[in-house]
């Protein structure tokens, strides 16, 4: 079994301890999904694993062991060919796969040099051992996937989305033991997601990944890590299963804290009664109320986004687009377009990427014309932009100065007033960090604060240009319910198939060629009737002719007792799994005595999973047998 294993793993970022002595184990096929509030250590976690960051403890990996990499913003040279930049990377396979090209074009140019002949028959057989033959044709079929076709473009002429996709295809073909993945549904539409989704099921190696995309962590996690003030908590299952574990936790945490805080009063009330009468012997007594006065308010609990601000009165015109029109590079957006837009809408728009959905929201937003066509905006109506790319901030600026130019206080949905300081605790910004310099923020950070800024603007019209990309799921958490309670109208692009279910309920779907479909329903519910219908273009298998009166069908005879082989079954069931039930337990009791031998709780852990699940089996058929056992 190929494991990882990691023993007291530190690492701080200026002031900041991203994770303190953290232990963990990844194993063959865990599929974890990464998650914590923006700035916890995410991605360091990431890179630390990587070997791109400096770091306190120890990583253990067997010989050879494989590490592929995703990142946020892949780097590549902008010279190169989309094929070229593909095995550009420094992985083994890559340099086997240039080797082999250079010995060959050697080879090729003078096949009578014995010494070029040998290289070329070495470079044959690594190729051979590395099993590197199908890797073009490999990599062709992911990025056609992933809707990459040409692949002699240059990388310096692919959008951001593009190369992140290249990015991604890279990765892949590698087939480490443990696969890295920094947000890679950013910048895919929702067939590439669930093509990934097939594609990580049936990976053989381990996986990491940090992702907003909650349906995305259903489908593939089957561990949730979760980074909080320096801890890291794991969770069994997938992100609906984490939500649970978590709320449990959290309540568990709060009643230990609770019955710690009852505990120092009842201490306090005898320190300040007895303050007279004390004697040594009542020191230990003292000590202990010291004790439990540093502890008390101690345990780090993370705090709710809390967006309670308000909003200026939205009258009903909103925004009226009439025989639109729009092209951009030869490629048409928008044709013959009509949208009106109503105080309170929730509009939904996704679909294929260039195909003009951002456009939309900048024709709207009258930042980019029309060739033809009108777009009439109500006078009532206060819009804020959240753009996929953050506005210009000085660097050097201070967090507190950046809200300060929209204003030193806001009013929140009571009519009472909020000062600067006040919203940005609220917006998990603690004091200490009010006057620091962006430049200092991640980027997950800056995302979060000019959210904070746009929304200290109290606008009745919110625009959110794929605002999952780079918001933590705490974030989006709170800004969906934010919006449920938003009285305005809001109008989303995503391909985030969770966010778009919870904030829009009327779809725009954007097909290419100034094609645009309109759906009334959940962004789910339209992707299951696209799912439908393609299912209804598949030839479908003859039927069976129906019965005549002739040829009656014959009755299906019930089941009402057991076979002969189920009885013999059914005998001896019951001491199955009562041997199953003590094998799990002394298996239990074993993994608490090996808590610090890694290699051998790894293989316990393994014999008690595949054991709990054959009680599972046992458990379910005993439960069929019991129906029809006399």
């Amino acid at each position: 079994m190929q494991t990882l294993r990691a023993e007291g793993l530190t690492r701080t970022y200026g002031e900041k301890t991203l994770f303190d002595k953290v232990d963990f184990i990844i194993n063959e096929n865990d599929r974890i999904g990464l998650i914590g509030t923006n700035g916890s250590g995410k991605t360091s976690l990431l890179n630390t694993l990587a070997g791109m960051a400096q770091y306190d403890g120890e990583i253990i990996t067997p010989n050879e062991y494989s590490i592929a990499y995703l990142m946020q913003d892949p780097e590549f040279n902008d010279q190169q060919t989309i094929m070229d930049a593909v095995f550009s990377g420094s992985q083994k396979v890559f340099k086997i796969i240039r080797r082999y090209e250079d010995t060959l074009a050697a080879y090729s140019t003078d096949p009578e040099d014995k010494k070029k002949q040998q290289q070329y028959m070495d470079a044959e057989a690594q190729m051979n051992e590395a099993d590197a033959w199908t890797a073009e044709s490999d990599v062709k079929t992911i990025l056609t996937q992933l809707h990459i076709t040409d692949l002699t473009q240059q990388m310096g002429t692919l959008s951001g989305g593009q190369r992140k996709r290249v990015g991604l295809a890279q990765v892949l073909i590698q087939s480490p033991d443990l696969l890295l993945l920094d947000e890679p549904t950013n910048h895919l539409d929702f067939d590439s997601i669930d093509w990934l989704e097939n594609y990580l099921a049936s990976y053989k190696g381990a996986l990491i990944v940090v992702t907003h995309d909650r349906y995305f962590l259903d489908q593939v996690a089957n561990h949730i890590w979760e980074l909080s003030f320096g801890r890291l908590f794991n969770y069994d299952g997938n992100y609906q299963d984490y939500v649970g574990q978590k709320a449990t936790r959290v309540e568990q945490e709060a009643t230990a804290d609770h019955k710690q805080q009852r505990l120092y009063k009842q201490e306090l009330a005898w320190m300040k009664a007895g303050a007279h009468a004390r004697t040594t012997k009542q020191q230990a007594r003292i000590n202990r109320f010291n004790k439990i006065k540093e502890q008390v308010g101690t345990t780090p609990t993370e705090e709710d986004v809390s967006i309670d601000l308000g909003q200026t009165r939205l009258g009903k015109q909103v925004i009226d687009v009439k025989d639109a029109n729009l092209k951009l590079d030869n490629h048409v957006l928008l044709k013959d377009f009509n949208l009106l837009v109503q105080a309170g809408d929730r509009i939904g728009i996704s679909g294929e990427n260039g195909a003009g959905k951002s456009s939309l929201l900048n024709v709207m937003a009258q930042r980019l014309p029309l060739d033809s066509g009108t777009v009439t905006i109500g006078e009532t109506v206060k819009m804020a932009y959240y753009t996929q790319r953050t506005e210009p901030i000085p660097e050097d600026k201070r967090i507190i100065s950046y809200l300060n130019e929209v204003g030193t206080n806001v009013t929140d949905k009571s009519g009472h007033s909020i000062s600067v300081s006040e919203l940005l605790e609220e917006f998990l910004f603690p004091s200490f960090m009010h006057g620091t310099l962006i430049r200092k923020l991640s980027g997950g950070e800056k995302r979060r604060l000019y959210l904070l800024k746009l929304l200290m603007e109290q606008p009745n019209v919110l625009f959110l240009d794929e605002p999952t990309n780079d918001l933590d799921i705490s974030t989006l958490t709170v800004l969906e319910d934010y919006i449920k309670h938003f009285n305005g109208t809001v109008i989303t692009v995503s391909h985030d198939r969770y966010f778009l279910d919870k904030v829009a309920d009327k779809l725009l779907i954007f097909d290419g060629n100034g094609q645009i479909e309109r759906y009334s329903g959940l962004f789910t519910d339209y992707l299951a009737t696209q799912k439908k219908a393609q299912s209804s273009h598949k030839k479908e298998p003859a039927k069976q002719p129906a019965p005549t009166a002739e040829t009656p069908t014959p009755a299906k005879k019930a089941k009402t007792k057991l076979t002969y082989k189920e009885q013999l079954e059914w005998d001896g069931i019951e001491d199955e799994i009562d041997a199953l039930e003590k094998k799990k337990a002394d298996l239990q009791s074993q993994m608490t005595k090996n808590g610090n031998n890694y290699d051998k709780l790894a293989t316990l852990q393994a014999d008690f999973e595949t054991t709990d699940h054959q009680l599972d089996q046992k458990m379910d058929r005993w439960d069929y047998l019991s129906q029809y056992a006399e």
